[in-house]
């Protein structure tokens, strides 16, 4: 009876500490892989990663290899989504994870983010690099994690593309190539989300992160909702400086006319190094950045698992 009364201790522990033990489980996110994989994206071996450059060249190969080694398939022929900007080519990196629904597989989520930088900045003390540790490594990196855990759990009923994008820094030309791309194929894309400078927390009163286009869709509410938390808010700065249309979201909404919104936790009080030579990875909360990656899977988890499109634009 005693061993009987012991289990059944053992089995309600783990049962109250659910949260607890997925954060513990293989598939969870580890901020000591969060930090190398932002480390090097962020490295002076990268020079910027100018869209055309040889660092840039370094860090597409490295997305490939991240989504080789973690069975994540490439959704065209190869992981590239090339495109020319008079002499310049710049690529797309997409990975893929098909949907295990039967039907609900035809419906697309895309979770992107830009994985460029402006390559130079302004000297300080000889440094030249503008590494781009926040803006937008980071988001490269809570991409990249996500696409980790669900070649992992395979917990999707939709499909996901996971979409690293050149060429924001140029006019958002990667993303714009690539929506476009998709539009003429005729996907059913039901939502996208680019992740936007996520490497430092905002103030201790506000909420963790806020979304570009708050009141154009109830993604929001919908995201929190799904993940049991108030993740995402609304950032009255974001609609004065016209965010919504100034990252990789705005293609894909002007191509398909869906819910696409950008996701960040920079409030401009929090990170002064903007397009900055000291943009470095020992500047970002990687402590911070875990947390979000980790918060957000439940809330993509039920984006991509419920039976209808709940997320909607709003009228």
């Amino acid at each position: 009876m005693k061993k009987i009364l012991t289990l059944l201790v053992f089995v309600i522990l783990i049962s109250c500490g659910g949260q607890k033990q997925i954060i513990n489980t293989p598939n969870a996110t580890k901020l000591e892989e969060v930090k190398e994989s932002l480390e090097y994206l962020a490295s002076d071996e990268l020079e910027g990663r100018s869209t055309g450059s040889k660092g840039i060249e370094k860090a597409a190969i490295y997305i490939e290899d991240f989504f080789k080694a973690h069975k994540i398939k490439p959704y065209f022929k190869t992981y590239r989504d090339s495109f020319n900007l008079k002499d310049i080519v710049g690529y797309n990196v997409v990975g893929y994870i098909e949907g295990n629904d039967p039907n609900l597989k035809k419906e697309f989520v895309i979770l992107g983010a830009h994985y460029d930088h402006i390559g130079k900045g302004k000297s300080v003390n000889g440094d030249t690099i503008a590494n781009g540790a926040n803006d937008d490594a980071s988001g490269t990196v809570a991409v990249l994690e996500w696409a980790k855990y669900f070649s992992k759990t395979k917990n999707n009923k939709r499909s996901i593309l996971f979409t690293l994008y050149a060429a924001e820094e140029l006019g958002l030309k990667g993303s714009g190539h690539l929506a476009e791309r998709l539009k003429a194929q005729n996907i059913d894309l039901y939502t996208m989300i680019n992740f936007e400078m996520i490497g430092v927390p905002g103030a201790e009163d506000e909420i963790m992160a806020y979304i570009s286009g708050y009141e154009k869709s109830n993604i929001a509410d919908k995201l929190n909702g799904y993940s049991g938390t108030e993740i995402i808010g609304f950032l009255p700065k974001a609609r004065e400086y016209k965010l919504f249309m100034r990252s990789d979201n705005y293609p894909f909404y002007n191509a398909f006319k869906v819910p696409a919104h950008a996701i960040s936790t920079f409030d401009f009080t929090n990170f002064d190094y903007y397009h900055h030579v000291d943009d470095e990875a020992d500047k970002m909360d990687f402590q911070h950045m875990t947390n979000f990656i980790k918060k957000m899977i439940p809330a993509i988890e039920g984006m991509v698992n419920t039976t209808s499109k709940e997320i909607k634009l709003n009228e």
